[in-house]
C-alpha cells in the first residue's frame, strides 16, 4: 500500500510552511500528499463568528486556497484535502497512522511553543505511529542545499534507534545530503554503568572509544543499505540535547528517536526531544521505534 504524506495546516504560517515542506518530499519520494485541516466549530459570546454551515465553508476555502498553491508549485503532485470535524489530537493520529509521515507547523523559540508542540503535538507525538515533522515559519526551499546535512542523533547499543537512522538515511538519499549521526556520552556517576559495559569500555580503551564503537556499530548495516551516502560519525561528550544543537546550525533536517510516554498529568516526549523541538531552526523529525 503507497501511504501518502500527510500535512496537518490550520490556516497559519506554520502550517503553511509545514504544507510546502510536506510537498516538497513528497514530490522528492515520489508519493501522493494528503492535506488535512482538523477544526471544530466555534461560538463566542458576543463575536459573530457565523454558524456551523459558516465555519465550515470559510475552513474548507481556506485549505483549498492553500491546495491550489501548492498544485501550482507541483502540477504532477497527486493532492487530496480532507476537512475533518473532531478533536485535534485523535484527528491527526488518525492521519498520522495512514502516512509515511505526518508534518506539522511549530512556532518553537520561548515558553509557548505554539498549537501543535504544545499539548497537541507533545500528544500526537506520544500516540503517532509515524514519524512527525515539525517544521517553522522561516523554512524554505534554499536550506535544502548540498552542505547542509541531515542530523540524526543515535544512544545507547547499536541496535537502539534503527527506526531514526533509516529516516535519516532514506531522506539523506533522496536529497543528496550527507548524515551526520551524532552520539553523545557523559562521564558516568558511580555504578550508572553495569560492569559487562564497563568491562566492554576497558576492552575498547576507555569511553569514548566504547562510545565510537557502539556507533559505527549501528551505522553499519545502515552504510551498507545505503552505499551512496555519505556519513560523518559525531562523537562527543556532553548531554545530547546540547550536543545537537550544536550541529543544528548546517542542518536541513534534525532526526530524533522517540521516547515518549503518558501520564497522569498529561504526554511526556523525552527531554532530548523536546530541546531539539524547542531550540533548533531547522525541521525536526521525531520518529517512533520500529
Amino acid at each position: 500500500m503507497t501511504r501518502p504524506i500527510t500535512a496537518g495546516i490550520d490556516g497559519t504560517e506554520e502550517s503553511l510552511a509545514a504544507l510546502a515542506w510536506a510537498a516538497r518530499e513528497a514530490t522528492r519520494r515520489r508519493l501522493p500528499l494528503r492535506v488535512v485541516h482538523a477544526w471544530r466549530f466555534q461560538a463566542h459570546e458576543g463575536v459573530d463568528t457565523g454558524d456551523r454551515a459558516a465555519q465550515e465553508r470559510w475552513v474548507r476555502e481556506a485549505t483549498e486556497e492553500a491546495a491550489r498553491a501548492v498544485r501550482e508549485r507541483h502540477g504532477d503532485l497527486a493532492l487530496t484535502t480532507d476537512v475533518l470535524e473532531g478533536d485535534a489530537v485523535e484527528t491527526l493520529t488518525a492521519a498520522a497512522a495512514d502516512a509515511e509521515m505526518l508534518v506539522l507547523g511549530s512556532r518553537g523559540h520561548g515558553r509557548i511553543m505554539g498549537f501543535l508542540v504544545g499539548s497537541v503535538g507533545q500528544q500526537v507525538i506520544v500516540d503517532a505511529a509515524r514519524p512527525v515533522v515539525f517544521v517553522r515559519a522561516g523554512d524554505k526551499a534554499s536550506d535544502e542545499v548540498a552542505g547542509h546535512e541531515i542530523v540524526v542523533g543515535q544512544e545507547g547499543d547499536p541496535e537502539d534507534g534503527a527506526a531514526a537512522l533509516g529516516f535519516a538515511f532514506e531522506t539523506a538519499a533522496r536529497r543528496g545530503a550527507t548524515v551526520r549521526a551524532v552520539r553523545a556520552w557523559t562521564l558516568p556517576p558511580v555504578f550508572a554503568y553495569s560492569p559487562g559495559s564497563l568491562r566492554l569500555a576497558d576492552e575498547a580503551g576507555g569511553l569514548e572509544p566504547f562510545e565510537r564503537k557502539n556507533l559505527a556499530a549501528a551505522l553499519a548495516p545502515w552504510r551498507e543499505r545505503y552505499p551512496d551516502v555519505h556519513v560523518v560519525e559525531h562523537v562527543e561528550m556532553g548531554s545530547a540535547g546540547q550536543v545537537l544543537l550544536s550541529v543544528s546550525g548546517t542542518a536541513q533536517l534534525m532526526v530524533v528517536g522517540r521516547r515518549a510516554r503518558s501520564s497522569a498529568v498529561g504526554a511526556r516526549i523525552g527531554s532530548v526531544a523536546g530541546g531539539v523541538l524547542h531550540h533548533a531552526d531547522c525541521p525536526v523529525a521525531v520518529v517512533p521505534p520500529a
